[in-house]
């Protein structure tokens, strides 16, 4: 009898190790496979993205076009140029030069045939030297491949106007936009207000003579 149940234990011991190898190596081959091949296999595609920097030179030259409001004479066309010189990446000096001409004020346009300004006295000419801050850089993307620097900047300074016949210490403050489309060319959107005393009118005052202007400049 004793030698039946011995049998019968051993059966069972023998049984039970091997079940207990079984799941060992079921549960080695289950990790392995985890291991081997992971549940999710990301895909993701990486843009490549061409950043404009500014270039390394300090000077800035170009010219610009746009529209110059002279106080009582109407709105024309007003041309010019600009020369800069980054002192650091924040600061800069500015030399422009800009030329409008003055329509007839509102009193002319009226009366018919008086005339306060002959005509060689309408030429709007001015010249200033200034100084800029530049401000909130910033990046502009375009598509999917460009990505363009920009920066706002503010500026004033000081300068001379010729009008009329005469000419006048101006002051000018404004600010401006400048976009880098290359590493040496940058677009440039500008607001200024030239203002000068005048009595041309007949009573002095400071007149404010609103300029907005695009241009191109090239950095040397």
């Amino acid at each position: 009898m004793e030698t039946r149940y011995r049998h019968l234990f051993l059966a069972v011991g023998g049984l039970l190790t091997m079940l207990w190898s079984g799941s060992g190596l079921a549960s080695e081959t289950i990790g392995e496979s985890l291991r081997s091949e992971p549940i999710i296999q990301p895909e993701i595609a990486r843009r490549e993205i061409e950043d404009i920097d500014i270039d390394e030179e300090d000077f800035e030259v170009g010219l610009f076009v746009g529209f110059l409001s002279i106080e009582d004479f109407g709105t024309d066309v007003v041309y010019g140029a600009r020369l800069a010189y980054h002192v650091t990446e924040g600061i800069f000096m500015e030399m422009a030069l800009g030329r409008s001409e003055a329509g007839e004020t509102s009193y002319e346009t009226l009366s018919g045939d008086i005339q306060l300004l002959p005509d060689e006295d309408r030429k709007y000419t001015y010249y200033n030297l200034s100084l800029g801050y530049n401000l909130l850089p910033g990046e502009v993307f375009i598509s999917d491949q460009f990505t363009f620097n920009s920066q706002f900047y503010l500026i004033g300074g000081i300068g001379s106007t010729h009008f009329a016949g005469n000419d006048e210490f101006t002051v000018n403050i404004g600010a401006g936009y400048r976009l880098l489309l290359t590493d040496w060319v940058a677009l440039h959107l500008d607001l200024r207000d030239h203002m000068f005393d005048s009595d041309l009118l007949g009573e002095e005052k400071t007149t404010h003579n609103l300029e907005y202007h695009a241009g191109l400049t090239l950095f040397f």
